[in-house]
């Protein structure tokens, strides 16, 4: 008997399965990379050897306005270490800026008091401005103009209204737009509802180039650039993390040309073949990213590329936060999966409805696997949204045994948000 641990919210399940019944293992070889030089000292390399741009503090002279957006509370960015540093930086160049931190929400909810201080720590909070999208708030937004896919670009006045725009995120497989980090600050993060729907449409959706790990051709990943593009990104700071959320690499600089190196470094690690199984396991890698539902797809698509058709997926998300958006709740318990999916499917681009994007994706699982879900949930609701409710791993495990077999060949992925698995065929 083999005991795996399967990261949920804040800590880890259990699972206890038989070696001869596990086909693969699969982790991102993150965990296993050495970075020579702490976290600090890496973020500050980074700074200081910007890719395709001057340094920051170059960049800040003369400037009397100047933006840095960050990420909220759904997001792992380890802002306590590289908000201090990124003002740091500024102000080495333009003492005398006023700077606005903006909250990068895109549709979700705001970012509390409690969560600011846990993410930045209390002398930021205390000190600094700070201000939270609310992509709901039009007066809060300014148009820039058309995307390629013909949806209106609408930006954040916080982001456009100043000297020096300046970014922060971390970069990892992404579901649908390839990989996060870059130009995602901007769209999703600090547009209007309208603006990231349209980018998120079932159309956009649905397109074979918009998966993980794909950036050529991905009509999400093109529009995302054009509206950092045009909202006037100067700078970018990315890191990509270990499991344990450490700063294990940086990437300073152009909004493309840093990103793209960041991008090459995470996909070196977390890229491997996909292995098929008639069950598969994973998780969404815990807190912060297992909160909710809504942002449980991610691991659930890893998990996809590995499954048979026909097959178990045991998605472990604590939900701790509860299903997500009101919108993705509607449409998550509205019916059958092709009831669902055939309703998503009318929808036009421009009148797409906030959170659909998850649901979509979801439906597209469930259509072909059945998905057993370790939760905090209430055993109805996981039944709502048609799924099969398990209090652990092990429970999880033993249901999967009863629909695919108790020959079934098992894959784990304990953290499939960490993992690009590359589809079998």
């Amino acid at each position: 008997m083999k005991t795996i641990k399967i990261p949920y919210y804040t800590s880890s399940k259990e699972l206890h399965i038989e070696e001869d019944r596990i086909k693969a293992l699969i982790y991102a070889r993150t965990d296993e990379y050495q970075a020579e030089k702490s976290e600090e000292e890496l973020i500050r390399d980074a700074l200081a050897h910007p890719v395709g741009t001057p340094r920051l503090c170059e960049l800040a002279k003369g400037k009397k306005r100047i933006t840095l957006i960050t990420s909220d509370h759904t997001r792992a960015v380890p802002s306590r270490i590289t908000l201090p540093i990124l003002l740091s930086e500024i102000r080495s160049g333009s003492p005398e800026a006023e700077i606005t931190i903006l909250i990068a929400t895109g549709l979700h909810r705001r970012t509390t008091e409690e969560e600011q201080r846990r993410m930045f720590g209390d002398a930021i909070v205390d000190h600094e401005k700070i201000v939270v999208n609310d992509a709901y708030k039009d007066d809060d937004f300014v148009h820039l103009g058309t995307l390629p896919s013909g949806a209106e670009l609408w930006v954040n006045r916080v982001a456009v209204d100043c000297d020096l725009l300046v970014t922060e995120g971390f970069i990892e497989p992404h579901f649908f737009a390839g990989f996060s980090g870059g130009r995602k600050s901007i769209l999703p993060g600090v547009c209007n509802a309208a603006t990231v729907n349209e980018n998120h449409s079932y159309r956009a959706i649905s397109s074979p180039y918009s998966n993980a790990g794909t950036l050529e051709h991905n009509p999400i990943h093109e529009d995302m650039v054009c509206a950092a593009r045009m909202a006037g990104v100067g700078f970018i700071l990315n890191v990509a993390l270990n499991g344990e959320k450490k700063v294990i690499a940086a990437f300073a600089g152009d909004l493309e040309e840093a990103h793209a190196e960041g991008v090459s470094f995470v996909r070196s690690l977390a890229q491997c073949p996909g292995v098929t199984g008639d069950i598969v396991i994973t998780s969404n890698g815990g807190y912060p990213l297992d909160q909710n539902l809504y942002q449980s797809p991610k691991a659930a698509a890893t998990a996809e590329a590995c499954c048979r058709d026909g097959g178990v997926i045991i998605l472990c998300a604590s939900c701790a936060d509860g299903i997500g958006g009101s919108y993705f709740e509607k449409q998550m318990t509205m019916g059958t999966p092709d009831e669902i999916e055939a309703f998503l499917s009318k929808i036009p681009p421009r009148e797409s409805i906030p959170e659909q994007w998850c649901t979509q994706i979801f439906m597209r699982i469930l259509r072909k696997h059945t998905v057993i879900l370790v939760s905090e949930l209430d055993p109805e609701t996981v039944k709502s949204v048609n799924m099969i409710p398990a209090a652990d791993p092990d429970e999880a495990l033993q249901k999967a045994y009863e629909i695919a077999g108790r020959d079934a060949e098992v894959v784990i992925i304990p953290d499939g948000v960490a993992v690009l698995a590359v589809k079998e065929g």
